[in-house]
């Protein structure tokens, strides 16, 4: 049993366990409605439960003042998740497996253990999620498609004569109809809620068929296998799908995934003794990226949509992961060089491509000959191949330049930059550090940077200290992390970024990838053997958010 069972009594009053032992009274749902705070109990028709929860009743943190807020009408609040870290259902419905699964299963070491087998189940549970988000009164959900649930062995067979018949998907031979039907009711049912869909193409779980094939993303061929499946993607969902972001995190994918070893598919680097190629890896991610999108707009995907008003077109973007830098010295040219290099090399690297044509010129300089160039029609078809920027924002550090040449070699040490911590900030369970102030300024560098472009923040959130229930529900830390980050955001958006929305890391505690099932960053609470959700304090904060359209909160 992965979930530790509570363990803190308070004098005169038993702090709540799991939902199911607990039988509450007419009065209790009364107040709890109120509240809002919902389970799921996996019951046999796995119906909501309504469950009073004393702990959660008694320290919820309200808020009676709403100032005038500065987010716009429109202002679009969500979740997000993504499939590998929250669907489960591994081998269900046609499913083939992904590198995750391949590498979690390979050995003990590589996901603390555990397996995105069942996860959250949300492959058998959608339904009940999806009555969560509207409980908590979200406006928008960001969730990946898995690539294998929808082309089991990686690709699409196109063949005699249909081979150049691309716009007809019942001709089209490798495509999983199952998977289709279960994002189809997905869809649906946000769209009856009016829950805005934000379908994410790729969240690293590359399907196993692929990497066997040919190498996966280090393999030019990734390109146009990546527009085949976003096409079948836009086929089926376009017309009720107005946001889609391709990649997500192609720095993670590379970094981790082609250099550190830590994520699947496990390589490490060239450069530290491996055969991986990171910079290759991000150059064939970037490619099939502006690929994909150019397969939305000039096949028509991008007006298949047909919500909302007759001039409302598909939109299509990219969402990359940018922590904030700053100087350690903020009167030292060499720690400010050094803080716009670290960024340059993370943001910059995926961004830069897309808005300005190529890669950054520190990581030109730096890398030479082992930094991929792009040919001039490459270019074109990267510049503007995005219509907003996804930013995923968790942290900052100080940034300065190094007084002798690092003692070890790769990624890190090429970028020539020591990071270190302010001692003023806190840290998440991951080790991050909190700087809500981060969040102001990494959109104003975005905003100067790349003229002004329309952005929504895709994840925002942190991991908690939560070694049983009874802290999770009582995650204030997570609420003060929301609050100060949002108001960061929003004084940004005071100062004239084009933020368009904002979306909380996660809806549910999830597989934290290498990390197992050890870290949380839910605003529900997951017990991973019985699959309850406890609504937390953050979610009923988010909420208050939500309805006041951030006016709860202070942006001064």
């Amino acid at each position: 049993d992965r979930e530790k069972q509570p363990s803190m009594v308070v004098e005169n009053q038993r702090v709540a366990v799991e939902a199911t032992q607990l039988l509450p009274t007419n009065n209790d749902v009364d107040r709890i409605q109120d509240q809002r705070h919902r389970i799921f109990s996996r019951a046999p028709a796995l119906a909501i439960t309504l469950v009073g929860i004393a702990a959660v009743a008694t320290t919820a943190i309200r808020s009676t003042h709403h100032t005038s807020s500065v987010f716009p009408p429109g202002f679009l609040w969500g979740a997000a998740t993504s499939a590998y870290q929250v669907e489960g259902g591994s081998t269900a419905g046609g499913r083939g497996p992904s590198i995750w699964d391949t590498w979690c299963q390979a050995s003990k070491t590589n996901c603390n253990g555990d397996t995105g087998d069942v996860t959250d189940d949300h492959y058998h549970l959608w339904k009940e999620d999806i009555e969560l988000m509207r409980s908590l009164g979200l406006k928008a959900y960001r969730f990946s498609i898995s690539w294998s649930r929808i082309l089991p062995n990686g690709t699409a067979d196109y063949d005699g004569d249909n081979a150049a018949d691309h716009s007809n998907s019942t001709q089209i031979k490798g495509i999983n109809y199952e998977g289709i039907e279960f994002y189809n009711h997905i869809v649906d049912m946000l769209l009856e809620y009016d829950i805005e869909p934000f379908i994410t193409l790729y969240h690293w779980d590359l399907p196993q068929a692929l990497e066997d094939r040919y190498g996966g993303w280090a393999n030019r061929s990734i390109i146009e296998d990546f527009s085949d499946y976003a096409r079948i993607c836009f086929r089926f969902f376009g017309d009720r799908v107005k946001y889609w972001i391709t990649i997500n995190e192609g720095w993670t994918t590379a970094i981790h995934g082609y250099e550190e070893g830590s994520n699947a598919p496990g390589y490490f680097g060239e450069d530290v003794g491996g055969i991986g190629k990171p910079y290759l890896v991000g150059h064939h991610l970037l490619l099939a990226h502006a690929r994909a999108v150019e397969v939305f707009r000039k096949e028509g995907y991008a007006t298949l949509y047909q919500r909302g008003n007759n001039d409302e077109y598909g939109m299509i973007g990219i969402s990359n992961s940018g922590d904030y830098r700053r100087a350690l010295d903020p009167k030292s040219e060499a720690d400010q060089e050094a803080a716009t290099r670290s960024m340059e090399f993370q943001l910059g690297w995926m961004t830069d491509p897309v808005w300005l044509g190529d890669y950054p010129l520190s990581m030109r300089k730096i890398l030479g000959a082992r930094l991929p160039r792009f040919t001039e029609d490459e270019v074109q078809r990267l510049v503007g191949s995005a219509d907003f920027l996804g930013l995923n924002h968790y942290s900052s550090a100080l940034a300065s330049k190094p007084n002798k040449a690092p003692a070890y070699g790769g990624y890190w040490a090429e970028q020539f930059v020591t990071l270190s911590d302010d001692s003023a900030w806190k840290k998440t369970e991951m080790g991050w550090n909190i700087d809500p102030d981060g969040a102001r300024e990494i959109l104003l560098w975005i905003d100067r940077r790349y003229d002004h472009p329309l952005i929504f923040v895709t994840e925002n959130g942190m991991a908690d200290y939560e070694p049983d229930l009874y802290h999770s529900i009582h995650d204030d830390a997570r609420k003060e992390y929301f609050e100060g980050y949002i108001r960061g955001f929003g004084q940004a958006l005071g100062q004239g970024v084009d933020l368009r929305g904002y979306f909380a890391w996660s809806l549910l505690d999830n597989f934290e990838w290498q990390y197992g099932f050890s870290k949380r960053f839910g605003i529900v609470h997951v017990n991973y053997t019985t699959l309850v959700r406890t609504v937390k304090s953050s979610a009923d904060f988010y909420r208050q958010v939500i309805e006041s359209n951030g006016g709860v909160i202070s942006i001064e």
